[in-house]
């Protein structure tokens, strides 16, 4: 699974921050890789005006795999 979000970043040349992590915006979630882009590239598109606007795409089995260590 992959899930698309994203928002507007703090800053663009620092730490991965976003401005106002209420805001960021939960766009889906999708069962495969090419599914989240077509989403992800939509969104980014939707955004291009806005410079600080950054979407992402997670993989989620990633996210749930247990730490070794």
């Amino acid at each position: 699974m992959f899930i698309v979000l994203g928002g507007e970043l703090k800053q663009l040349d620092g730490p991965l921050e976003f401005r106002d992590p209420s805001s960021v915006e939960y766009v889906g979630a999708y069962g495969s890789y090419d599914e989240a882009v077509k989403v992800w590239r939509a969104k980014a598109q939707q955004t291009v005006d806005n410079a600080h606007a950054r979407y992402f795409i997670i993989d989620a089995a990633k996210m749930l795999e247990p730490t070794h260590g």
